[in-house]
Formats: C-alpha cells, sequence, structure tokens
C-alpha cells in the first residue's frame, strides 16, 4: 500500500529557510497527483504545492516566489524547499498523493482530492 512519510520539519528564526522531505513507497505509477498541505491549530487544511505527473506544478499564492516544489521521480522523493520563512507559515505540513493525474484539482489543492497522506513534521517560525 502506499505510505508516504516526511521529514526536514523544525524550528527557524523568520527570515530562515527549510526543506521538507515526502518518501514515498508502495506504488508504481506513471499517473501521480502530490501535494504539501499544512494546517496551524484552529485552522483549515489548505493547499501549499501540487505537483501532476506531467510536471505541472501549482503553489500557493501566499508561498509563491518564496516556496519550491520539486519531485524526484527516480527517488520518489517530494520535496519543498522554503525560503523566506514567517510566523504565518507556523503549522504541521502534510505530504499528500494520488495514484492518478491532478487534473483540475491541481488548481484547486484541496485535502478531498487525496487519499493518502503522511503523518505530518512540525514547522516552527519564530
Amino acid at each position: 500500500h502506499v505510505q508516504l512519510v516526511e521529514s526536514g520539519g523544525g524550528s527557524v528564526q523568520a527570515g530562515g529557510s527549510l526543506t521538507l522531505s515526502c518518501t514515498a513507497s508502495g506504488y508504481n505509477s506513471r499517473r501521480y497527483c502530490m501535494g504539501w498541505f499544512r494546517q496551524a491549530p484552529g485552522k483549515e487544511r489548505e493547499g501549499v504545492a501540487a505537483i501532476d505527473s506531467d510536471g505541472s506544478t501549482r503553489h500557493a499564492d501566499s508561498v509563491k516566489g518564496r516556496f519550491i516544489l520539486s519531485y524526484d521521480k527516480d527517488k520518489n522523493i517530494l520535496d519543498l524547499q522554503m525560503n523566506s520563512l514567517n510566523p504565518e507559515d507556523s503549522a504541521k505540513y502534510y505530504c499528500a498523493a494520488n495514484l492518478y493525474k491532478c487534473g483540475p484539482a491541481l488548481h484547486d489543492m484541496s485535502p478531498i482530492d487525496y487519499n493518502y497522506w503522511g503523518q505530518g513534521t512540525q514547522v516552527t517560525v519564530s
């Protein structure tokens, strides 16, 4: 079965950088939709960035120009490079995936469009 394991979270000062990694296993599909979501206490889970199997990416407006999403197909690792972090970026970050193309879901970045989730990794910016 599909497993997603996140790593790379931690505490950082405002203006700093972190890179989150999500290692995916248990599938061998050329079609996929993968993304990073985050959820702060008392807030809904929101999409941060997503990638389709054709290489198309989408970044939320709040992170454009600061976060960069990349996927290593050979290693099945989804990275989220986060730069110029600010306290509003503090949240638990989750990796999510589906075994088919994103399609319109790439733009929507809605949690309901993803079937597989990691346990999450905490990011705290002070």
